[in-house]
C-alpha cells in the first residue's frame, strides 16, 4: 500500500447475531425516534456557535487503500471543544436541568432559550450535575453546565492525563481523581450522586439509568444527520467504521443510518483497542461481556470495559462486523491525516478520533479481511473523526508537529 502505514495484528469477526435485513424497530425506537432526533436539533442548533462540522472528502487516501470513495466527518473544531461530545453531555445537561426545574415549579414553558438567557439562574445554581470521563465526555458536561449556570463535579481515572483534567477545569468543573479504570470513576460517580442528591449524566448505563444516557445518544445522532444531509447529492457509503468506546456514538450513528436505508443501510464496522474490546467480546457471545484487567489504551476515549445497555439495542442487531484494533494503527493514522496523502488536505485527528478511519487503513492491507467485509474497489467508506488534538502535548509527541500547524 502506497502510504506509511504498518502491517499490524487484529482481531475482525462478523457479528453472528445481526439482522441486516430487519426494519428498525421497537428496541431501537426505544433509543433513538424522530421525535427525539428533532427535539435534540432544536436545542441544539440554537446554542450560541452552532454550525454543521466539515465532511472532507480524501479521495487521494481513499485510492492509496484501493477504494472508490473516502469521507471523513471532521469534529476536531465542534463548539471550540475538540470533539463530538458538546453534542451529548452538553444537551443531556440542558435536558436535565429543565426536567428538575419542571419538576420543582410545575411549569411547563421552561425550554433552551430561556435556560440560555438567565431566567431561571437562581435555581439552576442550585443543581449539581456530575459525570466520569477519561476526558471528551467530561469536557462536554463542564462547558454544558458552565453555559446554563449550575454546579459540575467531574470524575476521572487514575490514567486521564494531566492535560485533559486542566481542560475540564477550566470549564469551571471541580474535578475529582478516582483510582481504578474508567469503569470504576462510573461507579464512584453515581455513589456519591446518591448520597449527595447529584445528578448525573452518564454516557453509559447498565439498564437502570437510562434517561440521560439517552439524552446523550440523541445528541450524538444529530452529527449523523448532518453527515446524511452532507451526503446528499452523493452515492450513499456502503461502509462505515466507528470507533466505540461503551457505544454511544456508534449507537447513533448506526441508528442514524439504519432509519434513513433500512436493509440497504452501510455494512457497519465496530472498532475498538484490543486491550478494551468489550464490544468486540460481547456481539460475539451474544451478551453484554465486561472485560477486565488492564484495558489503559493510547485510544483512552474507547478505553472501556462495558457496553451500554442502551447502545446495545441498537448495535447487537444493527453492527454487522467488530474489529479489535492495536494501538499503533492509531498513532500511525494521525501522521497520515497530518500529512495529507495525493492532494487530500492535511486533517488534525486525535488519538480515540481516528480509530475508524485505522480500521479501514488495516484491514485494507489484508485480502481475507477485505473480502469478509466486501471491501472492493467501489467501496464508499464514510469515518466519523470524532476528535481532534484534545492533548496537544501528546498530538505533537506522536506527529511530530503542534496542531494549529497542521490545521492551518
Amino acid at each position: 500500500m502506497p502510504i506509511d502505514f504498518p502491517e499490524l495484528s487484529f482481531d475482525l469477526a462478523l457479528n453472528p447475531h445481526a439482522t441486516p435485513d430487519a426494519p428498525y424497530g421497537p428496541r431501537q425506537l426505544g433509543v433513538l425516534d424522530e421525535a427525539r432526533l428533532d427535539a435534540a436539533h432544536r436545542s441544539i442548533s440554537s446554542w450560541p456557535g452552532y454550525a454543521p462540522t466539515p465532511l472532507v472528502a480524501l479521495p487521494g487516501l481513499a485510492k492509496a487503500v484501493g477504494i472508490g470513495m473516502l469521507h471523513y466527518k471532521q469534529e476536531a473544531e465542534r463548539f471550540g471543544l475538540r470533539s463530538f461530545k458538546p453534542l451529548g453531555g452538553a444537551y443531556a445537561v440542558e435536558r436535565c436541568l429543565t426536567r428538575v426545574l419542571t419538576e420543582q415549579s410545575g411549569r411547563t414553558d421552561i425550554d433552551t432559550r430561556s435556560l440560555l438567557d438567565g431566567e431561571h439562574a437562581q435555581a439552576v445554581s442550585d443543581v449539581t450535575v456530575t459525570a466520569a470521563t477519561d476526558g471528551n465526555h467530561g469536557r462536554s458536561v463542564a462547558w454544558g453546565a458552565r453555559m446554563f449556570g449550575c454546579r459540575c463535579v467531574i470524575y476521572i481515572n487514575e490514567s486521564v492525563s494531566r492535560a485533559r483534567e486542566a481542560a475540564i477545569a477550566a470549564y469551571g468543573a471541580e474535578v475529582r481523581r478516582h483510582p481504578g479504570s474508567y469503569d470504576d470513576a462510573v461507579r464512584e460517580a453515581f455513589a456519591v450522586a446518591r448520597r449527595e442528591g447529584w445528578h448525573v449524566i452518564p454516557d453509559t448505563t447498565d439498564g437502570e439509568v437510562v434517561q440521560a444516557p439517552r439524552d446523550v445518544t440523541q445528541g450524538y445522532a444529530l452529527m449523523a444527520a448532518e453527515a446524511l444531509e452532507q451526503l446528499a447529492d452523493e452515492r450513499a457509503p456502503t461502509h462505515l467504521f466507528l470507533q466505540a468506546g461503551v457505544g454511544g456514538m456508534a449507537a447513533a450513528v448506526c441508528a442514524e443510518f439504519w432509519r434513513a436505508f433500512g436493509p440497504k443501510r452501510p455494512l457497519t464496522v465496530i472498532v475498538e483497542p484490543k486491550q478494551a474490546a468489550c464490544w468486540h467480546a460481547s456481539l460475539i457471545t451474544g451478551a453484554p461481556t465486561a472485560v477486565t484487567g488492564d484495558i489503559d489504551s493510547f485510544m483512552g476515549g474507547l478505553a472501556c470495559g462495558e457496553v451500554s445497555a442502551l447502545a446495545w439495542e441498537i448495535l447487537e442487531p444493527g453492527a454487522h462486523a467488530t474489529l479489535a484494533l492495536d494501538d499503533a494503527a492509531a498513532a500511525a493514522t494521525m501522521r497520515i491525516l497530518a500529512a495529507g496523502v495525493h492532494g487530500d488536505p492535511c486533517l488534525v485527528g486525535g488519538e480515540s478520533g481516528v480509530a475508524g478511519l485505522a480500521a479501514l487503513l488495516t484491514v485494507a492491507q489484508d485480502p481475507e479481511a477485505r473480502e469478509t467485509l466486501g471491501l472492493s474497489p467501489d467501496a464508499r467508506v464514510l469515518v466519523f473523526g470524532s476528535e481532534g488534538a484534545t492533548d496537544e502535548t501528546m498530538y505533537e509527541q506522536v506527529v511530530g508537529r503542534p496542531w494549529h500547524e497542521v490545521a492551518s
